[in-house]
């Protein structure tokens, strides 16, 4: 199928590309990177009376530090985040979940910003930014607001941004010490069944704190199984603690049935992935102090 017609503009600046979706009124969408708007457009699942091409506004495409904070801009690629240094040391999580993408054509069109707006429940980007404490910097006519990521999902599809908004950046705290992901596909880099991500800090007594647990695929949004983490505070992830985690991070969940599984099957993975994700981020944080004491 093709694309009903629509308006095409090209927008120069964060300003110009407000005005106009102000203008629509709510029936124009942003062009980034279009690895999820162009096959919903030829689907017709979407009929918007616009287009806005955000791709020559090259101020959303940096990367910079500001202070304990990382911030990317709206249009930094998947490539980028695979490949730049600086991602790769702050947010080690990021440049581990976005392997997981597509392939490298989707890598190198798609954005962090476009993932967070179309807000798949699958999708790795939102997971990550959700466990990692991200927020998000949208642009409207009324100005700028920032909405953590845990604010940020209304339901599938669905955003807490308003029509004549724009993402502009994401904002990321200062990272944590460890990180563990895992995901399975039908499919090598297909939509992910159900996906978990782990972060935590592990003190020098071998004791953990800070952990959070996330999970995709498994709900409406991505969740944090914040009961879970909590418990794991102070522990030093012993197999009783992680298997534990495990079983209560179901109290989070509502798995759908879809092509890809049931909710049955869903919800059989869920204790066994997360016990999965965190011993690997054991054992990532028992490496760590080996290598500091060698």
């Amino acid at each position: 199928m093709k694309a009903a017609s629509f308006v095409y503009h090209r927008a120069g600046s964060v300003a110009e590309a407000v005005t106009l979706l102000d203008d629509y009124q709510g029936s124009a969408r942003i062009l980034a990177g279009g690895q999820s708007l162009l096959p919903m457009l030829n689907m017709r699942l979407w009929r918007p009376g616009a287009l806005i091409d955000i791709n020559g506004i090259d101020d959303l495409a940096g990367v910079r530090v500001e202070g304990g904070t990382t911030v990317l801009g709206a249009l930094v690629r998947y490539s980028t985040i695979e490949r730049d240094p600086l991602i790769a040391d702050r947010l080690p999580l990021l440049a581990r979940v976005v392997r997981h993408i597509g392939d490298r054509q989707v890598r190198n069109r798609g954005t962090l910003g476009g993932s967070l707006v179309q807000g798949d429940p699958t999708g790795e980007m939102p997971l990550a930014c959700l466990v990692l404490g991200a927020v998000v910097r949208a642009v409207g006519p009324r100005g700028t607001r920032e909405i953590p990521v845990a604010e940020l999902y209304e339901g599938s599809y669905a955003t807490a941004l308003d029509p004549d908004e724009m993402v502009t950046e994401i904002a990321f705290p200062a990272s944590v010490g460890h990180i563990a992901f895992a995901e399975r596909c039908r499919r090598h880099n297909d939509f992910a069944v159900i996906s978990v991500a782990a972060t935590g800090n592990r003190g020098p007594d071998g004791r953990w704190s800070g952990v959070r647990i996330g999970l995709g695929g498994v709900a409406d949004t991505p969740v944090l199984a914040t009961a879970a983490a909590a418990a794991l505070d102070g522990t030093d992830l012993s197999d009783a603690a992680i298997a534990e985690a495990g079983r209560s991070a179901l109290e989070v969940i509502d798995p759908p049935t879809d092509v890809r599984a049931s909710a049955e099957y869903r919800r059989h993975l869920v204790p066994i992935d997360v016990a999965r994700v965190l011993a690997e981020l054991r054992t990532a944080g028992a490496s760590t102090s080996k290598e500091k004491t060698a």
